[in-house]
């Protein structure tokens, strides 16, 4: 099976935290598509609603979320998501992967979108203090 971090963002604290997800909580992430809503549970966290905010594959190459589709894909970009231009007008054509979450995966960025009744501190501390 597949493995990946997931870097989960909290926007109420502006902090993030780092969640290796294997067996079944990466399964519940395999074919979603970037802006994709999912429940928290297979993750520890009850009651809690992720969106998925982008990634990368093993290779460093990110996901884009306007591109379909799980495959690599060599665009030319001239300014935005990727690529920035250093002199007016330049273009340079980069990888891109497509929106869909596949095996080839390593990162995975998501966010909190609803909240439980948790605090997201707590459910961390605890899970450092399992780790220890």
């Amino acid at each position: 099976m597949v493995d990946f971090k997931v870097v989960l963002s909290d926007p109420k604290s502006g902090l993030s935290y780092k969640i290796d997800a294997t067996g079944a909580a990466a399964g519940a992430l395999l074919g979603k598509k970037i802006g994709t809503e999912v429940d928290g549970a297979p993750f520890g966290m009850n009651g809690y609603k992720i969106t998925i905010t982008g990634g990368s594959d093993k290779t460093g190459i990110p996901a884009r979320a306007d591109l379909p589709g799980n495959g690599k894909r060599h665009l030319l970009l001239s300014d935005g998501f990727g690529f920035h231009a250093t002199h007016n007008g330049e273009r340079r054509r980069k990888t891109q992967r497509g929106n869909e979450i596949a095996a080839d995966f390593v990162q995975v960025n998501a966010k909190i979108s609803t909240y439980g009744e948790k605090p997201v501190a707590e459910i961390f501390a605890s899970a450092e203090a399992a780790a220890e």
